[in-house]
């Protein structure tokens, strides 16, 4: 079916506001209207309450399109998920970056703008983004001014007191009641149990929180992370070489339900010794191994191990036939969206498939409003017809629309596929 005839045909929709964030829709590559995936999201985008039933028809064809896109993009034999600090949000109860910078530097009690020692150390190390502030960035500031002031020790109190904070607020959230973890679960069930015999699902993330090895315990799925099967557990790339098999007489077998997790940011239960990272289940501000590159900084992801980490990460956009998941990052940190960015220009069997609540929006602001200027230079390209789809979804609809592969037999798959392609 042309471009032309599919739009005519499917009800489309083109978000003009902050309204849609969050309505589930899909923007498919070559094309430059969004697809409504519910009614809710119709009538949004359309301003209206009323829908007939040829555009029930639309939306359910629609999502027959976001099913089939899902279900082959499975079938590729490297798959990857990448979750950014979105993913901790909403249900999952996580603390977002503004929540850290409100926390850590505002006085709120007086006057609502930053406290006055924040104030001068701003202006100590020249940190200026005031309209759209990032804690991080912040952060690897006072960093960089520390190596050339050691004795500033308003700066360095600063410092341990924000990632005093980070630590604190990145850790408790999974303990309230109220923090629900099922999508996680969800996630993993259906991607990290793949067959033995496909290569095991990587998963990349900013966050330093415990989310995802939280989720692994509660499943009883074992996860390969970069430390040591010792006592006390040591950071070394070459356990990500490792598997687990198991021996049954002169059978090896794989087990399932094994994957292998790369915390890019590094974690609030890693600390640095020395030269070597160790896990422990509560560091301190002065040992915790944590990362956050300033906008624009690429020299301090190059420490270990985030530069073991980071290789990991671009072997993988590299590789043949490999579909890449993306859910709640906001392409801010550039050591990270360059190389996707170049990675899908030179990769041709890479697809992106990349979700956010804000993800219309974020593309319709075109590298304004706090919008990173990479959402519009891949738009672009999904436009020219590189294989990247876009998702305007919340990370838990998101899961909910990943089809459960390992749970329908052959015959299954292959019935559906035919009942797709028919709708079409």
């Amino acid at each position: 079916m042309s471009e032309t005839s599919d739009s005519a045909t499917t009800a489309s929709l083109k978000p003009t506001s902050a309204s849609m964030d969050g309505k589930l829709a899909y923007l498919k590559p070559k094309n430059n209207d969004w697809l409504p995936l519910n009614e809710d999201a119709f009538c949004c985008a359309n301003n209206t309450t009323e829908i007939s039933q040829q555009d029930r028809d639309s939306i359910r064809s629609n999502n027959l399109a976001l099913q089939e896109t899902l279900s082959t993009s499975l079938q590729l034999p490297n798959i990857a998920f990448f979750a950014g600090s979105g993913t901790s949000l909403a249900e999952v109860r996580g603390p977002s970056m503004w929540d850290l910078w409100q926390k850590s530097m505002i006085d709120e009690f007086i006057t609502g703008d930053l406290t006055e020692e924040a104030k001068r150390v701003c202006e100590k190390v020249k940190y200026t983004e005031r309209a759209s502030p990032n804690i991080e960035h912040f952060l690897s500031q006072c960093d960089a001014y520390l190596l050339f002031n050691p004795a500033d020790t308003e700066v360095e109190r600063l410092l341990i007191d924000v990632k005093t904070l980070i630590l604190k607020e990145c850790t408790t959230f999974l303990e309230n009641a109220d923090s629900d973890l099922s999508s996680y679960r969800m996630l993993l069930q259906k991607l990290a149990r793949r067959r033995v015999r496909d290569p095991r699902l990587k998963i990349f993330t900013t966050n330093y929180d415990m989310c995802f090895e939280t989720s692994a315990s509660d499943l009883g799925m074992m996860v390969v992370d970069g430390f040591s099967y010792t006592r006390k557990r040591r950071f070394d790339g070459k356990y990500f070489n490792y598997d687990i098999v198991r021996r049954e007489h002169d059978k090896h077998e794989f087990v399932e339900g094994i994957f292998q997790l790369y915390k890019l940011h590094g974690s609030v239960s890693w600390i640095r010794e020395g030269t070597e990272i160790y896990e422990y289940s509560k560091p301190g501000a002065h040992n915790a191994c944590l990362i956050y590159p300033a906008k624009g900084k690429y020299q301090q992801a190059f420490l270990q191990p985030h530069l073991e980490l980071l290789s990991r990460f671009l072997e993988t956009l590299r590789q043949p036939n490999s579909c890449i998941f993306m859910a709640g990052f906001g392409f801010n940190d550039d050591h990270l969206s360059e190389p996707i960015f170049s990675a899908i220009k030179s990769n041709p069997s890479l697809k992106l498939i990349i979700a956010d609540y804000k993800c219309a929006t974020h593309i319709e602001n075109n590298g304004t409003k706090g919008s990173s200027p990479y959402w519009a230079k891949l738009a672009e390209l999904a436009k020219q017809g590189y294989d990247i789809h876009f998702i305007n979804s919340s990370f838990s609809s998101l899961v909910e629309q990943i089809p459960n592969l390992r749970a329908l037999s052959p015959a299954e798959q292959l019935a559906n596929a035919v009942k797709r392609a028919g709708a079409n």
